[in-house]
């Protein structure tokens, strides 16, 4: 948890967290899912999910006792309790709370009880929260608030070591797509990362099926693929399990990629409904691919903040 002296971080400095933790959208993960099962049976609810609050949306890890995917942010009761990242937010009664008594997805579920620990990275971010809803007033008890705390806790350890173990993949593929020797002034070895990231996979999987969803991100990679010139060194690799594409552009002309990965980008929106968005950065300077591949990633976080 946030230490109390911690200052809390600032919207957009939460915002950067929750993108690097590359989560939102991602396809179901079976030790979620056991996550919520435990919370809703310590605590006695019906329902318990793993939330995450992204710009606009509260979009939901894992669920139990709940249909559909996700809310809008602004009907969230996780989004106050991540404004106290270091506290439990228990309300025994949404009913008598003049912030959520008139909230129509809660009115609509029948809920009257929550409690939710906030998920908080260890650079103090509230991304989210692991919480429980029951449709009577009541109160949990110190054995289920501490249980509650250490399931955030726990699922906080889990996506941080998801993430750890993306960077490490990431860190592999830019170290074979660019030699060691390129780090230098030398204007020959400029090159642009561009990372590639279709949305919502969790959505299309519940949509298409995962098997079929598999068949389509093998045309994205393949109709990726045509877009680059071998011959100048590009190269194009899909971080695994997921809907992430990294590729690595050689100089000349890479301008000219980006824009045929524009264009692919722009199929697949057509075709599946889904953008695919794009972050690209360029270097000239000798500087380190990992500062590279960062800049790109802040070029893919601005996209999503735009919204395509």
């Amino acid at each position: 948890m946030t230490p109390p002296s911690a200052a809390p971080a600032t919207e957009a400095e939460r915002q950067r967290a929750l993108d690097a933790l590359h989560i939102v959208g991602s396809l179901p993960e079976p030790a979620y899912d056991d996550i919520v099962k435990v919370a809703a049976a310590v605590c006695g609810t019906p329902m318990a999910l793993v939330t995450l609050i992204d710009r606009d949306r509260q979009w939901f890890k894992a669920r139990t006792g709940l249909d559909g995917m996700q809310t809008e942010r602004n009907v969230a009761v996780c989004d106050h309790a991540i404004r106290q990242p270091d506290q439990l937010m228990e309300i025994g009664d949404l009913a008598q709370d003049a912030r959520f008594a008139d909230n129509p997805v809660l009115n609509d579920i029948g809920a009257r009880f929550y409690a939710g620990m906030p998920l908080v990275t260890e650079q103090g971010a509230a991304v989210g929260s692991v919480c429980v809803v029951d449709v009577t007033p009541r109160e949990l008890n110190a054995v289920q608030r501490d249980a509650l705390q250490a399931l955030a806790r726990l699922t906080m350890t889990l996506m941080e070591s998801r993430s750890r173990e993306r960077d490490q993949q990431v860190a592999a593929i830019l170290d074979h797509a660019v030699p060691a020797e390129e780090a230098s002034p030398d204007p020959a070895s400029a090159y642009t990362v561009v990372i590639l990231e279709l949305q919502d996979l969790a959505t299309l999987a519940q949509q298409l099926g995962e098997r079929t969803l598999d068949r389509h991100l093998q045309q994205l990679d393949v109709a990726l693929e045509q877009c680059l010139q071998p011959d100048r060194g590009d190269s194009l690799n899909r971080v695994t399990g997921s809907g992430e594409f990294i590729a690595v552009l050689g100089s000349a002309h890479a301008p000219d990629t980006v824009a045929a990965f524009e264009t692919v980008a722009d199929d697949t929106l057509q075709r599946l409904g889904t953008p695919l968005l794009l972050g690209a950065a360029s270097t000239d300077r000798g500087e380190s691919t990992t500062a590279v591949f960062l800049r790109a990633d802040q070029a893919l976080s601005a996209a999503k903040q735009r919204g395509h």
